[in-house]
């Protein structure tokens, strides 16, 4: 018996072609005219702004003249002075609002939520203007055998400025609290009270530091907030920058250039303060990320040591 196998697939002219090699894609980039007409535009009318400026007749020499002056530096002193007083009253008595707002008494509750209500509604200068002419209403201010004097005398100034703006911001930390507070968790202060903590501890202890997550930052915009409205405080006849720069202006004849340098004033002041800020949110923020966001110095040393550096390469 003869058996006949056929053979395939065992020449050469049995293999396939090899396939061709993909064309190369050619990627065109999405043209965003819009962007450029946009910048064209920004670039425009900042042009014209400084044109403006340039042409105006501003006396630019006047403001590095009395940039470091003694009454300009002591105004600037004033002014921290007063927004640091200013915010420690306001953050102790939105804490203490806070939990009066929060507390399941009737009473306190009502008296925290009339408090931020009023102060709230009412426009910062008009307290100002109040506290500065109750001497109009109270001649003399008694406080038994602690204190007493007349009102024009107790109410100087400088106090009328720090109960008008902590008084004030008070009512607006209190909606900050309250609101960092609200934001922790039920199980938090349940699981304390299990363990035997008592209510005050277990705020301090446990409610506080991990609201601080929510608080700090709406608490830095109103330092910096507080920082600037400062500048009212001129009207109850505080000297602080912005009345030292009216002053200078009026005896100088450069009242536009002293308003420039008190601007300029302000913009250093709020950039530290944002300095600041940023670093108290990192601060607090260890335990909601897993790695931290890099420090203004980070990224500058990063951006730096990483020019010239090829692609992947190994620090």
């Amino acid at each position: 018996m003869s058996v006949d196998i056929e053979k395939t697939g065992g020449g050469p002219e049995d293999t396939p072609p090899p396939a061709a090699p993909p064309e190369t894609i050619r990627a065109i980039p999405v043209r965003h005219y819009g962007r450029y007409v946009a910048a064209v535009v920004a670039l425009a009318v900042l042009g014209s702004i400084v044109y403006a400026f340039a042409q105006g007749k501003i006396n630019w020499g006047a403001i590095p003249d009395y940039f470091f002056d003694d009454r300009v530096i002591s105004g600037v002193g004033k002014t921290l002075l007063l927004t640091v007083l200013s915010m420690v009253i306001g953050i102790v008595g939105g804490i203490m609002l806070a939990v009066m707002r929060l507390s399941k008494n009737p009473v306190t509750s009502s008296i925290a939520w009339f408090y931020i209500w009023f102060f709230r509604g009412t426009p910062v200068l008009v307290q100002l203007f109040v506290w500065f002419n109750l001497g109009l209403v109270f001649e003399y201010i008694n406080l038994g055998p602690l204190y007493k004097d007349y009102w024009s005398s107790f109410m100087t100034p400088f106090l009328t400025a720090l109960l008008g703006l902590g008084l004030n911001e008070a009512a607006y930390m209190a909606e900050i609290c309250r609101a960092g507070l609200l934001s922790v968790d039920e199980g938090q202060s349940e699981a304390s009270h299990a363990l035997g903590m008592s209510h005050a501890k277990t705020l301090r202890r446990v409610i506080i530091p991990q609201a601080m997550r929510v608080i700090v930052p709406p608490t830095g915009n109103e330092v910096i907030n507080m920082l600037k409205t400062t500048s009212l405080v001129s009207m109850v006849q505080y000297t602080e920058l912005f009345r030292v720069a009216q002053d200078i202006g009026q005896q100088s004849g450069s009242p536009v250039e002293m308003y420039f340098l008190a601007a300029a004033w302000y913009l250093i002041m709020t950039s530290v303060l944002s300095v600041g800020q940023y670093y108290i949110e990192r601060y607090y923020a260890r335990g909601s990320s897993r790695q931290l966001p890099p420090t203004p110095w980070q990224k500058l040393r990063a951006s730096v040591f990483s020019v010239g550096r090829p692609k992947g390469a190994l620090r």
